[in-house]
């Protein structure tokens, strides 16, 4: 380079064209590795539109982990369900662990998902031969479940009794606050949880195809999946759900998906 009134040289670059663009190379992947890490490291990619916050990005995370939780809770509500209609129409319930284990070893949603419809349309299937065939309700339950030593779920008073004419399958027996209820015979926890009607509801699979379901209790002492003897403490009497009317035990007995008197079977 020259001074233009004198023509003194100045300066001269000398260079390679390969060097020149080695160097014009050299120095924009610096540039640019300088401005990533000004950016990374600085609160400078806040002010970047749409570049997400540490805040928003922890709350997408809760949420995250909020769905899962809510889909495992479904997935387990459902399972309940379908044990429920299982024991009701006189099969056996599925296992939680035996149908957990092959979920995971199949290691697919959809073959699971599969499965459970196919257990669906056959008990639907079973459903709709037994009511076409009218089985007699009662002489099943004096063939399979006579003889059998029902434990006095809760002590106190029957003030409503079992009338399916006006619908009212089942009994209440008022009983004092805090109150123990008891498993009337060996079986397994199916569910166990909320209902706005009937409060914290405890359902159990028995043998001989009976379930018990007691109802409006103040807690809980057991959950779905749990083994319980006869005369196991189960839940507190109470007063919750929207029907409730005090505190006592609303308690049902089925009977391969009848609805039975429990005062035949058990003395209060």
């Amino acid at each position: 380079m020259s001074d233009s009134d004198s023509g003194e040289k100045i300066f001269s670059l000398k260079g390679r064209p390969a060097g020149v663009i080695a160097g014009l190379t050299s120095a924009i992947v610096l540039i640019m590795v300088l401005t990533y890490l000004l950016i990374d490291f600085t609160p400078l990619k806040k002010t970047i539109r749409g570049y997400p916050s540490r805040e928003s990005r922890e709350a997408a995370l809760q949420n995250r982990l909020l769905v899962d939780s809510l889909q495992k809770q479904i997935s387990l509500w459902a399972f309940q369900v379908g044990n429920i209609q299982r024991v009701m129409s006189g099969r056996e319930p599925l296992d939680l662990d035996s149908v957990a284990t092959l979920a995971s070893n199949s290691g697919s949603s959809d073959m699971y998902a599969a499965m459970y419809a196919h257990q669906d349309s056959v008990l639907r299937g079973i459903v709709e031969r037994e009511i076409a065939q009218d089985v007699s309700a009662g002489d099943q339950v004096s063939t399979q479940i006579e003889g059998l030593k029902f434990f006095t779920p809760v002590k106190g008073m029957v003030t409503e009794t079992f009338n399916q004419a006006i619908n009212h399958p089942y009994i209440d027996i008022a009983a004092d606050e805090n109150t123990t209820v008891y498993s009337i015979l060996d079986g397994t926890v199916i569910s166990a949880g909320w209902n706005d009607d009937t409060g914290y509801v405890m359902i159990i699979q028995h043998g001989h195809d009976l379930i018990s379901a007691y109802k409006h209790n103040d807690r809980l002492l057991k959950k779905a999946g749990d083994k319980v003897k006869t005369g196991t403490p189960i839940a507190i009497v109470g007063n919750t759900g929207r029907l409730s009317t005090g505190v006592h035990l609303h308690l049902e007995l089925w009977h391969a998906g009848e609805a039975i008197d429990p005062a035949k079977y058990i003395s209060f």
